[in-house]
């Protein structure tokens, strides 16, 4: 399979059709191969317009996902960047020289007590019902956080802030964002 030019047919049928329009973002895209980030058995599915499985029920992301959250997080050279991997270490691999620091960590981790910190931008790769306060622990007031947002079942890109120790999150699009089952919230019961 020629993968440069799935990569290119990603760009123009997906990426630029559906509003990523921003020349960095295109050539990170471009740059950072999809195929590497799933098993071998699904390289031949790596540019397709949804999730892909990589196993222990992680998946990697539509290619738009990706692409509306580097347009979205617009990350410089000052941000001290929080990633938290959904699993397949991709969106870790599109940061990678955008940003001042990146620090990576699990989604498991990210739910445990964290220690206060000072990151300037948070992306989540995944979907979540709720950002936890360990995490948001780890923000300096004003950063900002691209997320997914999982509301009754739908997934939505989201943006926010964190301000007076909390984070505030605006969905902006829905997009069918792999959901990550350690941000969910616990269950009550109800009537």
């Amino acid at each position: 399979m020629d993968f440069a030019a799935a990569r290119q047919s990603m760009i123009d049928s997906q990426l630029r059709t559906s509003g990523v329009n921003e020349p960095w973002v295109l050539a990170r895209m471009a740059a950072v191969p999809r195929e590497d980030f799933v098993p071998r058995s699904a390289r031949a599915v790596a540019y397709t317009d949804r999730a892909v499985p990589i196993g222990g029920g992680a998946a990697l992301a539509a290619p738009l996902v990706h692409a509306r959250m580097l347009a979205e997080a617009k990350p410089n050279s000052n941000d001290r960047v929080l990633v938290v991997d959904g699993g397949s270490g991709y969106l870790g691999a599109l940061l990678a020289g955008l940003a001042g620091s990146m620090t990576v960590i699990a989604a498991d981790e990210a739910v445990r007590v964290g220690r206060k910190g000072d990151f300037t931008l948070l992306l989540v790769d995944g979907a979540v019902e709720h950002l936890p306060d360990a995490l948001a622990k780890r923000l300096a007031d004003g950063a900002r956080v691209v997320t997914g947002l999982v509301d009754d079942g739908v997934t939505r890109l989201a943006i926010g802030r964190k301000a007076g120790g909390t984070v505030a999150l605006l969905p902006l699009a829905e997009l069918g964002i792999p959901r990550l089952p350690a941000f969910d919230k616990p269950k009550v019961w109800s009537f």
